[in-house]
């Protein structure tokens, strides 16, 4: 855009700019890069300084590298996102993890599931399917009153690239998310499950019909990107196709979650089980919505060691 392109570049870079403090010419940033989840960077005159370095330890232990991926989705839509892979030769499995929002980014900066899920020998895609944030209010958009439409489209894209690398194995891919993620992970199983082995839907919105009156978001969410026909909704929500869903399925919430109401996990876990699915659930008490960010740490490590025990008997 012409009024941007006025505007000197103080900081450039494979980074994401998580905050920042303006204090007359001087400019203090926390940036992320893909060996830091976030350090305190001083702009100014001269060339940026780093105050801090809280990623050592976490470089001292081993980080694993983000490869860039680019692709096209059937339409001829740009796909962008990252794979992160194990070490070794492989071929290694596989697992597709989707972000939540949808208005959110998977960007160039750590991202400890990735690096948990690589350390145990599972190649990570990550990417920003339409409907994500960061390239564009189009972009961001595209899935209103449209979601498991181009966004599916986009995220088996995505895979699809990365599975054309012989060190990737295509008989061993799993798909997994949160919130949105949760949602699309729920979608996938139900409409696309011969692509994988398992699934692991975390804290997903599967019936909308129910979440618009339940959330905290308010059932202006739902009516904004879903519509308020109640047919519409049940016609976007998972729940109304689990009678097709075979493969192994986790249904994961936390007990108070306030955004994505625990009926939502409740009502998709009854009927993958009345449908004779193999489903299993795991309930976390006293966690939100949050439980993978902020929750208690021993909660965050039983869960990576759920996910990790879940998969090792999957995948």
């Amino acid at each position: 855009d012409a009024p941007l392109a006025d505007l000197a570049v103080v900081y450039a870079g494979r980074t994401a700019l998580r905050s920042f403090a303006l204090d007359g010419p001087v400019l203090a940033a926390v940036i992320a890069t893909p060996s830091s989840a976030g350090e305190v960077v001083l702009l100014g005159d001269g060339e940026p300084r780093e105050l801090t370095d809280y990623s050592k330890p976490l470089r001292g232990k081993g980080i694993r590298p983000m490869i860039e991926l680019e692709t096209t989705a059937p339409d001829g839509y740009p796909v962008h996102g990252w794979l992160v892979l194990p070490e070794g030769e492989g071929p290694h499995p596989v697992l597709r993890v989707i972000h939540g929002g949808p208005f959110t980014q998977q960007e160039w900066a750590v991202f400890d599931e990735a690096q948990v899920y690589a350390a145990a020998g599972y190649a990570v895609v990550v990417g920003n399917p339409r409907g994500s944030a960061g390239y564009g209010q189009t972009h961001g958009h595209a899935i209103t009153h449209g979601f498991g439409t181009v966004d599916v489209d986009d995220v088996l894209a995505l895979l699809d690239k990365a599975l054309e690398r012989p060190d990737l194995d295509a008989s061993r891919v799993g798909v997994m998310g949160g919130s949105y993620g949760g949602f699309m992970t729920s979608w996938l199983a139900a409409h696309h499950g011969e692509r994988f082995k398992a699934a692991w839907s975390e804290r997903a919105v599967n019936a909308w019909d129910s979440m618009v009156g339940s959330s905290d978001i308010g059932y202006f969410f739902v009516d904004a990107y879903v519509g308020a026909d109640p047919e519409v909704q049940r016609d976007r929500s998972p729940l109304s196709y689990a009678s097709q869903i075979e493969i192994p399925f986790a249904v994961v919430h936390s007990e108070q979650d306030w955004r994505c109401p625990l009926e939502q996990a409740q009502r998709m876990f009854v009927a993958l089980r009345r449908a004779g699915a193999p489903a299993e659930m795991l309930l976390f008490p006293g966690e939100g919505h949050e439980l993978t960010r902020s929750g208690r740490p021993r909660h965050r490590v039983q869960r990576f060691e759920a996910v990790l025990e879940w998969w090792a008997r999957h995948l």
